[in-house]
């Protein structure tokens, strides 16, 4: 069998779950305003960078690509 139709298989497989996990997790956890985000405000000027929540996304993806690779030898 081809592998393009099980890429585009497992890819929305887990984009389902994801879209899942942010709609049943985002009702508990404040994904995007972690603690540990950086925020700074003064005046009129804002600023939002948000670490740690691009370091749980790393993770997270590190995570899910390694078990895609795993599945697919």
């Amino acid at each position: 069998m081809n592998p393009i139709p099980k890429l585009l298989i497992g890819a929305g497989v887990v984009l389902i779950v994801i879209g899942l996990i942010w709609m049943v997790g985002g009702r508990f956890l404040n994904f995007g305003r972690l603690p540990g985000d950086i925020v700074y405000e003064k005046g009129p000027v804002k600023f939002y960078f948000p670490i740690v929540t691009c370091i749980l996304l790393s993770v997270v993806m590190s995570l899910i690509f390694y078990v895609v690779r795993w599945f697919s030898k």
